[in-house]
């Protein structure tokens, strides 16, 4: 499975972004897609994830409220929106998938990681 991400960018306070994971390979082995963060001198944090297949879906605390993750099975896709950003969203958001079985505090894959960088 090869994960693609994309979508970040500069954005003021307040305003939105709007992140891609497009997966390809043998999706039909993924349990869940999502996205951690790592901010500068932080760790790696939990984001948000979706089942693949249920649709059901996870949001850290931090985020609710504000990001909604979606998916489009037909296009292999998931996405983030991310509204309301504040300055302490800055961060490198990575995309990652977990294969049925498997912890989603340990990924299976992991995609490039795209930078967001929210202004005040």
């Amino acid at each position: 499975v090869q994960l693609q991400a994309s979508g970040g960018g500069l954005v003021q306070a307040g305003g939105s972004l709007r992140l891609s994971c497009a997966a390809s390979g043998r999706t039909f082995s993924l349990s869940a897609i999502g996205w951690f963060r790592q901010a500068p001198g932080k760790e790696r944090e939990f984001v948000a994830r979706i089942n693949w297949r249920g649709g059901a879906t996870n949001l850290a605390d931090s985020v609710k409220g504000r990001f909604t993750i979606s998916r489009d099975n037909a296009k292999n896709t998931v996405y983030l929106q991310m509204n309301s950003l504040k300055t302490e969203d800055t961060a490198v958001y990575y995309c990652a998938a977990v294969l049925y079985g498997s912890r989603w505090s340990t990924p299976d894959y992991w995609g490039q990681g795209t930078q967001v960088t929210v202004s005040s």
